[in-house]
């Protein structure tokens, strides 16, 4: 099975909420790294941080397969 497949094979439910607190932690992340406002130099290290963990979890999450139809799309 390719990445293409796997992509478009259907999620588990539990993977589908994390995918989309995985959006959200780096939608917040992004904000705050580009914020117009001065920020402190910490609170923009953890909005990369943020950004970039938000990113990896919602690409693991979204290639999470469900195993009874791993069999079925290839």
């Amino acid at each position: 099975m390719n990445v293409m497949q796997r992509a478009k094979a259907p999620i588990p439910k539990f993977f589908k909420v994390l995918r989309n607190i995985g959006l959200a932690v780096a939608t917040i992340g992004g904000t705050i790294v580009a914020s117009p406002v001065a920020l402190p130099l910490a609170v923009i290290t953890v909005g990369g941080y943020l950004a970039v963990a938000g990113g990896i979890l919602s690409a693991v999450s979204q290639l999470t397969t469900i195993k009874d139809d791993l069999n079925a799309v290839e």
